[in-house]
């Protein structure tokens, strides 16, 4: 057995037994380090003897004194690095609560999101179905008051501290609304929320998109729901750029929802546990008829689509079911395994790796410090229908469209509001928002964002000191389309705001260009003829030339 493996089984079997846990830390700054009798240390290995012991020496001989919780807790960190696992971590009761909720979507609250503006806790969504919103919480109202204490000067993270707590619990919340003379006072009781990781609208007419952010708890479902929505659309976009990923067997459901009965969607190669070392592959298949199988389908993925949202963009590749726009994916193709420790913590450490149905790795090797290991040549592989995709970790895209950038003068501008000491980012949704309200309050659905509104907002950055040096045609550009994108998101018109997107998004531009001239699957690849690559043709002949 490995010296490190052994000793994190060790510390596994020694921090249960240490009576009322809870009530040491409160006294005594975490888990004392055992003493340990002679019956104790015969019976240990060497090398475990070795490591309390040298623990018990720091703590005794150290210069700089520590508590115990503090040697526990960098002997664990210490153990972790030597892995050489970028994604392996202990996690700490609050950060396994964070991670519960980032994963799946669910939290103890009322249901509301909240942002700061015009130096406000604001509320700017209410979700559907929730506490808020059958208590009557209106966007654009300010939270004044939580359970009876002043919250004017209270950050977004003080407030959604506060407001949420236990499922069955009660918080009494006083909230600001335009027209209404008084703080209204409200008591909400507290509920389970989701939050849902779908966004669903017809674009430019008649084409189905589909923002999936997270792969989370429900995620699947929610996508076959927008597909009856979308049901009749021209072309379908699944967009799974900046999608961290999630469940495993989320993704593999996902995936399900495209491909024919029998389709493979991934292979997962992992140890064995307690096996010594012993290697198993498993495989998962699609099990019921594709949905929409006769529309043409792509999928946007960039560099930071990994994990699970990668085993869908490679299943639906391999496969010849979707066209995949884009940059090259993160590369996460790791299978993490999570393990409960004691006191509520959690260990999260890789066990396994994921391989496409054509037996791609989607593992792009990675140091501890998650710096990318270039293999020495990329592997070729050639789908159903014939195409070229390419192995190498990470899904490579069939057509490679890198993001919009911005330009000299935008950087100016923007450095220039950071030198002027102001958030620009947060004084655009502030306007936004302004006229979101009046046009909910009876005003016309603008085309645009009104030129009115566009001079008073650069007035007030002037006064607040920005450079008018850097509000040249390009600036002033910019600043417009990042106002009218974020008018129409607060409004909830998405397909407005995606056709605003779609001004600097070539890749998502492409892709609707693209959907509006084929109406197969066959034909949009057909659309992409293969081209040559030369940064991967010659990484890969310089390692069949050399081999």
């Amino acid at each position: 057995m490995p010296r490190f493996l052994f000793a994190l089984l060790v510390l596994a079997f020694l921090l249960p037994v240490a009576p009322d846990l809870q009530a040491q830390q409160g006294q005594r700054g975490g888990t004392s380090l055992p003493s340990l009798g002679q019956e104790d240390r015969d019976s240990m290995d060497v090398e475990a003897q070795v490591f309390l012991g040298t623990l018990q020496a720091i703590r005794d001989f150290a210069l700089t004194s520590e508590p115990d919780s503090a040697l526990w807790e960098k002997a664990i960190r210490g153990l972790i690095r030597e892995l050489d696992d970028p994604y392996a971590d202990v996690l700490t009761p609050d950060q396994v609560r964070a991670f519960e909720e980032e994963s799946t979507g669910n939290y103890a609250g009322i249901g509301v999101q909240i942002t700061e503006l015009n130096e406000m806790v604001t509320i700017t969504a209410v979700f559907r179905n929730t506490p808020a919103d059958q208590e009557g919480l209106m966007v654009g109202d300010r939270i004044v008051e939580v359970d009876g204490e002043d919250a004017r000067d209270w950050s977004v993270s003080q407030a959604s501290n506060r407001i949420r707590g236990e499922i069955g619990s009660t918080v009494e919340v006083k909230v600001e609304r335009d027209g209404i003379g008084q703080p209204i006072p409200l008591q909400i009781r507290r509920d389970q929320v989701h939050i849902p990781a779908v966004t669903s609208e017809r674009i430019f007419d008649d084409v189905g998109y589909i923002l999936l952010d997270r792969v989370a708890r429900e995620s699947a479902a929610e996508v076959d729901s927008v597909l009856t929505e979308l049901e009749g659309s021209r072309g379908l976009i699944l967009d799974l750029r900046r999608n961290p990923g999630g469940y495993l067997d989320e993704s593999l459901n996902l995936a399900d929802l495209f491909l024919d009965r029998g389709s493979t969607l991934v292979t997962t190669r992992s140890r064995t546990p307690g096996g010594n070392g012993a290697v198993r592959e498993e495989s998962a298949y699609a099990r019921r008829a594709a949905r929409s199988p006769d529309v043409p389908l792509v999928i946007l993925v960039d560099r930071f689509s990994a994990s699970a949202s990668e085993i869908v963009a490679g299943a639906l590749q391999d496969h010849d079911r979707a066209l995949v726009i884009g940059e090259r994916t993160f590369g996460k193709g790791s299978v993490q395994s999570v393990v409960p420790l004691p006191a509520d913590h959690m260990i999260r450490i890789t066990s396994g790796e994921w391989y496409t149905p054509l037996g791609r790795s989607l593992n792009r090797p990675r140091d501890r410090d998650g710096r990318v290991i270039e293999p020495d040549s990329i592997p070729r592989f050639t789908s159903e229908g014939g195409r070229t995709i390419w192995g190498g970790g990470g899904v490579y895209p069939d057509l490679v469209i890198t993001s919009d950038t911005l330009s000299t003068e935008e950087q100016d501008l923007l450095n220039a509001a950071v030198d002027a000491g102001f958030p620009l980012t947060q004084r655009i949704q502030e306007a936004a928002f302004e006229v979101a309200q009046a046009t909910r309050d009876g005003d016309d659905i603008p085309d645009s964002f009104p030129t009115e509104k566009l001079e008073a907002f650069i007035s007030g950055l002037l006064e607040d000191g920005l450079s008018p040096d850097v509000l040249t045609d390009a600036g002033r550009e910019y600043l417009v389309w990042q106002l009218e994108r974020a008018l129409y998101q607060r409004l909830d018109l998405i397909d407005r705001s995606l056709q605003v997107q779609s001004r600097r998004d070539p890749v998502l531009a492409k892709a609707v260009e693209l959907l509006s001239q084929a109406t197969s699957q066959a034909q949009l690849f057909s659309l992409v003829p293969e081209s040559e690559r030369p940064e991967i043709e010659s990484r890969t002949q310089a390692s069949r030339t050399g081999g």
